[in-house]
């Protein structure tokens, strides 16, 4: 049963994570450019307010948070609120901003970029090391989204959201490099548009669908929708595991391009979910500070 962790109106909440820790769910949302910290036991909830849109987050292993903002990534201290800069990126692209993304079973922070108007290829997805290197893995993205891999740490997931597809690339864990693009699943018209993604402990992918009212889980071996559970919202943005035994799946939602009517049918749009399932899904991977550069 889909439960309400939190009643929250975001205009575009994204980027969910469980804290193993803290044991907070921390979550954004873009365009509201904040970032929230939310105690499901509770119910209350830390904001984080920043400076621009916030495209996704990803917890440090010294603590803190790395963020990806409109043009870059800056360093949040959950402490005192402060940030700082670590890396600029596409300052010659003003049209882009960051988008999805999160870090990889070595401890990189991969994020994507898009174009903030009309669905134009002019986005990539990066990785991003502790020393401020930097590889661009893909180009040519519309909606950089969903990023996930598998439980072997040989393939990485991946979803450029109007393409409706998940693609699974060969996967080094050592150097990052990816390889080998394999289209894996089809996501129907009628379902939406694939949005945030993540796996669960039987190497099944969830997967949020925009304009589709649920998130699915997927066979990504035969390509097959495994189920879907509908949520109290239209647009479902991203999903993470979490909770004591990693068998919660936490939810974000989006108001953004509802109408009035779809809002009164749907108060809960823009809240945070979760859904206790039979099966979880393996801990959120930490910023490793001490990573030396990729090839």
């Amino acid at each position: 049963m889909v439960e309400t962790v939190l009643d929250s109106t975001a205009t575009l909440g994204e980027g969910v994570f469980w804290h193993p820790q803290e044991k907070k769910v921390y979550w954004v949302d873009i365009y509201g450019k904040e970032i929230h910290a939310t105690d499901p036991k509770t119910g209350s909830n830390q904001t984080f307010k920043l400076p621009e849109y916030v495209g996704t987050i990803a917890p440090i292993n010294t603590g803190g948070l790395l963020v990806a903002l409109e043009n870059g990534v800056v360093e949040l201290d959950t402490e005192t609120g402060e940030f700082f800069s670590v890396l600029e990126l596409e300052k010659d692209k003003p049209s882009n901003r960051f988008n999805d993304g999160k870090c990889d079973p070595k401890g990189r922070f991969w994020v994507g970029s898009m174009c903030r108007e009309g669905l134009k290829p002019t986005g990539a997805l990066y990785s991003i090391n502790t020393d401020k290197s930097f590889v661009k893995r893909v180009e040519n993205i519309t909606v950089s989204n969903g990023i996930t891999w598998s439980l072997d740490h040989k393939t990485m997931y991946y979803i450029d959201s109007p393409t409706r597809k998940v693609v699974a690339y060969s996967y080094d864990v050592e150097t990052g490099s990816i390889s080998n693009p394999i289209k894996v699943i089809d996501v129907p018209e009628e379902f939406g548009f694939p949005d945030g993604m993540t796996i669960d402990n039987e190497g099944m992918l969830w997967i949020a669908l925009w304009g589709g009212n649920s998130v699915s889980q997927w066979n990504p071996n035969t390509g097959e929708l495994i189920q879907k559970i509908i949520i109290p919202a239209p647009h479902v943005t991203s999903c993470a595991f979490g909770g004591e035994d990693q068998r919660k799946l936490f939810i974000t939602t989006a108001r953004e391009g509802l109408t009035e009517a779809q809002l009164d049918e749907y108060p809960l749009s823009g809240s945070l979910f979760t859904i206790e399932l039979p099966v979880g899904g393996p801990e959120v991977f930490f910023f490793n500070k001490l990573i030396a550069p990729n090839a």
